[in-house]
């Protein structure tokens, strides 16, 4: 039980870092979009880490919802970038702005 329960937190930990990037590495968005999930992402982190030091409260008030947070906006911009791309009939490359 106890490796079910470590695969299913590594799987969270890879899938918000993976949106928190993606999201990050979008230039066409304005800077405090691109980089809300990533401090959401870090903060939920630290606030896991507080359960070394015996503090598990705050841990346990606020690390899922701040993951599921930035899981949730990640998602939406990367939703967002991907129907604008088939709506304009582009292939984004990276690095070079959306022209709408």
């Amino acid at each position: 039980m106890l490796i079910a329960i470590a695969a299913v937190g590594i799987t969270v930990f890879s899938l918000t870092l993976w949106c928190s990037l993606t999201v990050a590495r979008m230039r066409d968005l304005p800077v405090w979009r691109r980089y809300l999930p990533l401090s959401l992402f870090l903060i939920a982190l630290a606030a896991s880490l507080l359960r070394a030091f015996d503090i598990p409260q705050i841990a346990n008030a606020i690390a899922f919802p701040l993951n599921l947070a930035a899981v949730v906006m990640s998602l939406r911009e990367i939703r967002t970038r991907r129907s604008g791309n088939r709506d304009t009939g582009q292939e984004h490359s990276p690095g070079v702005p959306l022209v709408r």
